[in-house]
């Protein structure tokens, strides 16, 4: 049995003072910033607003940027257990499921439950220990079932994603970008079920034998914004925080995509603010924008860092090309304490080594010499 809590819109609640303060600091942000301006405002690392009749991207930045998908991954596992299997067909919990690391639902080893559940908690509480139940259920094993959601990925257009395991937990080799994600949200949007399960706000779960299990959505827009239709979260260290969703307003629906957002706060900002600015282009015809950014990222989940270190025995030239120069070490008192001294033009200068924090986000080149992270 499932007991569920959907979203109700909330066009007769009254709106607190400054949620409306907020709604028209956004639209003003749409309409008057320039499209560069408003798109170096984002902190998540790549973003897509697509027009799902169409299937034009209306606003993207760094749409085609590999990044880790984390758990939108599950909307991959749902849709083919969703194509695979009968809602009340029976699924019994293996050891494999049930030691899958967090998060889960707290799946015991040879509980039954059934598909329907698993998608429950797998979409809306974004249970790893469901996403590998539903594999296993599938094609006998999720190695097996990796394959399948890669053949899916290539037959729906999603050709810059690969998949390694049915939940998105870290690995090399695992990626997906803003644009892809998109267009997996959009197909996914063709099942009844799936779009009913990620438009709800809180479910309970029954095992087979009446153990019954909470699962809230993880997806706090349900809450606020009145036109979504639903979404799917994901975070790890390496893909951070990210979030796909679908919006209506009247006719037209939008899907919204963000990846490697440094916070949730802001995942949830960006993602406001940029429904407002799809809905906003989408009723003035204007011109989709998108935009690239010179990028370093440190992430070997997905491949190695764009930028090379600079070695310490090189240093570029005026002229930009790389020249060797002597390095020479000055030990002060002790043998264990050096200093590293650079000749350069006949003048001698201390190199102080400067600790680079390496951050997933990326680094836009607004002016010469000028970036920003």
């Amino acid at each position: 049995m499932i007991r569920k809590q959907k979203r109700v819109r909330s066009r007769q609640m009254r709106a607190k003072p400054w949620r409306i303060f907020y709604s028209l600091f956004l639209l003003a942000a749409c309409l008057f910033l320039p499209a560069s301006s408003f798109a170096e405002n984002f902190r998540s690392q790549a973003v897509v607003v697509m027009d799902v009749a169409t299937g034009k991207l209306l606003y993207a930045k760094n749409p085609n940027l590999k990044r880790p998908p984390a758990s939108t991954t599950k909307l991959m596992t749902a849709m083919l257990a969703i194509e695979n299997t009968s809602l009340q067909d029976v699924v019994t919990i293996s050891s494999n499921a049930a030691d899958t690391p967090a998060h889960t639902a707290g799946f015991r080893e040879g509980e039954k439950i059934t598909v329907e559940k698993l998608l429950y908690a797998a979409l809306m509480g974004s249970a790893n220990d469901a996403a590998v139940a539903l594999a296993e259920a599938v094609s006998g094993s999720e190695k097996r079932f990796v394959e399948r959601m890669n053949r899916k990925a290539i037959a729906i257009g999603a050709l810059n994603t690969r998949f390694i395991n049915a939940n998105g937990l870290p690995g090399s080799g695992q990626y997906t970008t803003a644009s892809d994600l998109a267009k997996i949200m959009s197909y996914a949007l063709r099942y009844p079920t799936l779009k009913d399960i990620i438009g709800t706000r809180v479910a309970e779960v029954t095992t087979e034998r009446g153990r019954t299990l909470s699962v809230k959505n993880t997806n706090r827009l349900l809450w606020s914004e009145e036109d979504l239709v639903g979404g799917k979260t994901g975070y790890t260290r390496s893909a951070r925080h990210c979030f796909v969703c679908a919006a209506e307003r009247k006719d037209e629906t939008i899907i919204i995509a963000l990846l490697g957002s440094p916070s949730r706060t802001t995942l949830w900002k960006e993602s406001e603010l940029l429904i407002s600015k799809g809905f906003d282009i989408m009723e003035h015809k204007d011109d989709p924008y998108v935009y690239v950014t010179k990028a370093q990222y440190d992430d070997s989940a997905v491949k190695k860092p764009a930028g090379k270190k600079r070695s310490k025995a090189k240093v570029k030239s005026s002229k930009g090309k790389k020249t060797d120069k002597k390095m020479l070490a000055k030990k002060s008192g002790t043998k264990k304490k050096t200093k590293m001294v650079a000749k350069k033009k006949g003048k001698n200068k201390v190199i102080a080594k400067k600790k680079i924090s390496k951050k997933n986000y990326r680094v836009a080149e607004k002016k010469k010499n000028d970036t920003q992270g």
